[in-house]
């Protein structure tokens, strides 16, 4: 199975480089087949000389540029359109995500899950210099989704997270423009029947330029994309479950959920698979 990692990219030439070295690093190692998409939104620094530089470096790297709109969500979305692999995996390009856990998250969907979701919030995760008032109010924003979803997993907002690339055609149409894609694709791949795997991750705060996240900016479309998912779980009458044709009858989807001593399983079967 070939991993496809999108790297969204704006203003990033301080941080991008070390990142992608990484990635490269600890897939080389141990020899999962790969490609590194970096999308380059808008920078305006030297962050595109950077991705031109690692393309000529690296085989398995190549870069777009997001032309406009621009966003976050933008980017991630083009390259979920431009991906190769046979999964996909997001992974910030400021340096928080381990290279190692997208090592770890690839095993487990070699194990046959659908996605993988990393917590920076379980047994075995680590964080490093997390801002406390964004650290707050993560944990206020991650409690309300567990609670309308009724869902185990508590860092639906964090980026790093892996899909085959099925999910990624059934979990459309995207709408987010912005950071806020980040808890539609997990909160859509739940809802629409996808079994996930957690697993505990490592992230760090960034060591150089500037968070592009605006919580201000960003708290009412956070929650526009949790209740617009929630309506399609609870109005839909199934229609958008994964493998269901449409239209045709409602089928009762039947939750397994099951607990590991180093992460969680959730699986949603529907129907015969």
């Amino acid at each position: 199975m070939k991993i496809s990692v999108v790297i969204p990219a704006h203003n990033e030439e301080a941080s991008l480089e070390a990142t992608v070295h990484s990635v490269v690093t600890a897939l080389d190692q141990e020899q999962v087949p790969y490609e590194i998409l970096v999308v380059n939104d808008n920078s305006t620094d030297g962050t595109e000389e950077v991705c031109a530089r690692l393309s000529r470096e690296f085989a398995g790297v190549r870069h777009i540029v997001n032309q406009p709109p621009h966003g976050f969500g933008f980017a991630v979305r083009l390259g979920l359109r431009d991906f190769r692999g046979d999964a996909v995996a997001i992974v910030m390009a400021d340096g928080s995500d381990d290279a190692k856990d997208l090592v770890a998250g690839y095993r487990k969907l070699l194990e046959g899950y659908d996605c993988v979701f990393g917590s920076r919030f379980m047994r075995g995760s680590q964080v490093v210099d997390y801002p406390v008032h964004k650290l707050l109010i993560n944990r206020l924003a991650n409690w309300f989704i567990k609670i309308i979803f009724g869902i185990r997993y508590n860092d639906v907002t964090n980026a790093f997270k892996l899909y085959r690339r099925d999910v990624i055609g059934g979990i459309q149409p995207i709408l987010s423009h912005h950071f806020n894609l980040t808890v539609e694709l997990p909160l859509k791949a739940i809802a629409r029947g996808y079994s996930y795997f957690v697993i505990p991750i490592r992230w760090y705060n960034r060591k150089s330029g500037i968070s592009k996240l605006r919580i201000k900016e960003m708290g009412s479309r956070y929650l526009f994309i949790v209740l617009y998912v929630w309506l399609e779980k609870h109005l839909s009458k199934g229609d958008y479950l994964r493998g269901k044709p449409i239209p045709s009858p409602a089928t009762s989807p039947i939750a397994v959920d099951k607990s590991e001593e180093n992460g969680i399983t959730l699986h949603q079967r529907v129907g015969n698979r």
